[in-house]
């Protein structure tokens, strides 16, 4: 019997949940379910491979688990960039192997395809918009690595657009920037809106089962799931839920709970959006990845993101949100000085699942667990394509990207505690410290 020590509990303060369409949650589980196939995690990973065995399996049920309200999770916490490209921060040119990096491209590109038909067949109403994201700099060491991704998107026979810090004001209104690359290919997205709208429009054989924390495991002939009112017996188990991975027994110490937190302001007024000027919607990247992301939303509100934690458990810690709201508060005065009255109406926290070789891990874990876990901050795409790629790979299937994602080595083992801790905690600091004015 494995004891699930932790289980996801987000801040409730998500102003993506809370200005998304308002759905009723399914029910939790109660009672006893068997099924061929079992899912926990039903973000972005769960949601596409629920859906896809579904559709290869029509007559299995397919049960869709998880511990928390869909939308109020990480998949709906992040900053919304559906992002095509590879970003191999650990590569001099931020591309690395050619053959690698257009696999990752593929994979990538697959995930926005499966997003964009769904959002298309269904209508949801998610604000997807294929915008492009800027990504800019201010100091020496940003402008660097701007330059740096240029050329390895040369290499790559990718477009771009270099754009002069005089010349950005024009498309997203401030001009705090020396310079900025963007690439055209990247989707904006409200993100719990669309995690809640994959939600409702899941195929008639998907039960989902939401409020639903798992308490126990006991890996035998059948996997059977243990929660406080019941439990649900798999013939196959699969865990699309990134770090708490762990918790259910696998990849333990291997994955890094970090958190970044947002801040949501409200609506401009009519005068301060001409006071703004620039496009009415896009995205904006740092060039250091410490630094700070911004949007300009549908309804005209500004997203600052920055700032990060180690949070051992996966679970959110209230005290960061009051320390790094004044965080955020610096980083948009000093951006916006022409918005002094603009004040944020949400603070919020989400979780990044990530490894020290950015590796996650696809296929199987014991003889009936399969996973699609550790997105390394690119859950929207990436979490979409491995979850449907591994619901084809249990139906059997095998193409170019199954085949990639099984080579891969997954994501290596970190130091023992308490030096991890103090290396990650360390690391952040220092990231933080080195960005300078890109936070």
């Amino acid at each position: 019997m494995t004891k699930v020590t932790a289980t996801p509990a987000d801040d409730a303060s998500c102003g993506w949940f809370h200005l998304s369409r308002p759905r009723q949650p399914r029910p939790a589980h109660t009672g006893k379910t068997s099924a061929r196939w079992v899912i926990i995690g039903a973000g972005f990973t769960g949601l596409a491979a629920a859906r896809e065995l579904a559709h290869q399996f029509p007559d299995d049920t397919v049960v869709l688990v998880d511990a928390q309200e869909v939308g109020y999770g990480s998949s709906g916490r992040n900053a919304g960039f559906a992002i095509d490209l590879p970003h191999d921060i650990g590569a001099d040119d931020y591309i690395g192997d050619i053959a690698t990096a257009r696999h990752c491209m593929n994979l990538n590109l697959t995930g926005q395809r499966i997003l964009k038909g769904l959002v298309e067949q269904y209508r949801i109403d998610c604000q997807f918009r294929a915008s492009g994201k800027y990504q800019a700099a201010v100091e020496d060491r940003g402008i660097a690595v701007l330059d740096a991704y240029r050329r390895g998107l040369d290499k790559l026979g990718q477009p771009y657009e270099m754009i002069d810090g005089a010349d950005l004001p024009g498309h997203i209104g401030t001009g705090f920037y020396r310079k900025a690359l963007f690439t055209p290919g990247t989707a904006l997205i409200q993100p719990a809106a669309l995690v809640k709208g994959l939600a409702d429009s899941l195929p008639p054989n998907v039960e989902l089962y939401e409020h639903t924390a798992i308490t126990d495991v006991e890996y035998d002939d059948k996997v059977v799931l243990t929660h406080r009112h019941g439990r649900i017996v798999a013939d196959t188990l699969i865990l699309t839920n990134n770090a708490f991975g762990q918790r259910f027994g696998f990849l333990q110490g291997t994955m890094l709970p970090v958190f970044t937190y947002a801040s949501l302001t409200r609506p401009l007024t009519p005068a301060e959006q001409a006071q703004l000027g620039g496009k009415d919607f896009w995205g904006l990247i740092p060039a250091d990845p410490y630094g700070t992301t911004l949007r300009r939303t549908h309804d005209n509100r500004i997203l600052v993101r920055n700032s990060f934690s180690y949070n051992r458990d996966g679970r959110s810690n209230p005290r960061y949100l009051d320390r790094f709201v004044r965080t955020h508060r610096d980083s948009f005065e000093r951006r916006f000085p022409m918005l002094p009255g603009v004040d944020f109406e949400y603070t919020w926290g989400g979780s990044l699942a990530l490894s020290r070789n950015h590796m996650g891990h696809f296929g199987k874990l014991a003889p009936n667990v399969y996973g699609a876990l550790c997105c390394n901050g690119l859950g929207i795409t990436r979490g979409t394509v491995t979850g449907h790629l591994l619901a084809e790979h249990l139906a059997g299937e095998r193409n170019e990207l199954i085949d990639f994602l099984l080579a891969s080595p997954g994501p290596n083992r970190n130091p023992p505690e308490p030096f991890l801790s103090m290396g990650v905690n360390a690391n952040l600091w220092l990231g933080q410290r080195r960005a300078g004015a890109e936070v």
